[in-house]
């Protein structure tokens, strides 16, 4: 834990002192870590035959626990918009069509999946090796992707002149985002009596995070857990990128940021945009760029626990 968190933290410091380069680079160099960590937990699953067999079962898990942990969240937004933001007295945006871009971010999304599914191809026809089944591999690709992420993060500057402009008002919601999902992560724990409340609260801290959230519970609590993680969450951006206009006009115009979680500063960005408001940007970079950065220390600690 405290290994791979001390990468993504030196990631930061070279980011921040190499902020005045060009590191275009470095979002492909994240992508083919993920695609590749992804590619092996696929190959676990599939050599798996009892985890194969019992697939559909996760699949319905996953589903209750990424509505629970959504509903939760959007609850959470919802009372933030109507007590301190007065919703009453606000003007509602107006809902626009987010086709285009919501095909594109499914489309991205789709090529990730894709990989995980050429694992599990892989891992059923073939079995895990023997390099793969150690961890190492897998271990020393962690560490370089959070150490990717990191310096990602130290590299923006304009994410840091975003914050200073933010209303303070707005600034609780990534806390509530953050509570909401564990709301909603207890409530399917007390329906899924079989799992431990510790193991619905680490799948839910990845706040539609997918990539990385499933790979640090396969780390920790096994290949199973792992791949109820990554549908979870998965599906958890799905509600966002598709449900958008419904969660504006059922919870107000901070609901579709706070059920994107961590992915609001990237892939649901667009959506939230035209859903939400051009007003809300700012708002919609900083919840995801906190949330995005509290997931692999909260899914560590639920691990932990």
């Amino acid at each position: 834990m405290f290994t791979v968190i001390l990468f993504m933290l030196g990631g930061m410091l070279v980011g921040y002192l190499m902020h005045k380069w060009r590191m275009e680079w470095l979002g492909r160099v994240i992508s083919v870590l993920i695609w590749l960590l992804l590619f092996f937990l696929g190959m676990e699953v599939g050599a798996n035959g009892d985890l194969m067999y019992n697939l559909p079962t996760l699949g319905l898990e996953a589903g209750l626990l990424a509505a629970c942990g959504t509903l939760g969240s959007v609850m959470a937004a919802k009372l933030l918009w109507r007590k301190i933001l007065k919703a009453d007295k606000e003007r509602m945006a107006p809902v626009q069509s987010a086709g285009e871009n919501t095909w594109h971010a499914l489309r991205g999304s789709g090529v990730i999946v894709g990989f995980f599914v050429i694992g599990v191809c892989v891992g059923m026809l073939m079995g895990v090796p023997r390099a793969v089944a150690s961890g190492k591999i897998s271990s020393c690709a962690l560490c370089a992707l959070m150490g990717c992420v990191g310096a990602s993060i130290g590299h923006s500057p304009e994410t840091l002149r975003c914050f200073r402009s933010l209303n303070p008002r707005l600034a609780w919601l990534p806390l509530l985002t953050i509570v909401g999902t564990w709301t909603g992560s207890v409530l399917a724990g007390l329906l899924l009596n079989h799992r431990g409340l510790t193991d619905c609260l680490a799948i839910g801290s990845g706040f539609g995070y997918y990539s990385l959230s499933s790979i640090f519970i396969t780390e920790y609590r096994g290949a199973e857990l792992g791949t109820i993680a990554l549908l979870t969450n998965i599906v958890r951006e799905l509600i966002t990128l598709l449900g958008a206009p419904l969660l504006v006009r059922w919870f107000g115009r901070l609901a579709p940021i706070s059920a994107g979680g961590a992915t609001t500063m990237d892939t649901t960005l667009p959506v939230i945009v035209q859903t939400s408001g051009q007003d809300m940007v700012i708002v919609s970079i900083f919840h995801g760029f906190l949330v995005d950065f509290s997931v692999p220390f909260l899914v560590t600690l639920w691990c932990s626990v």
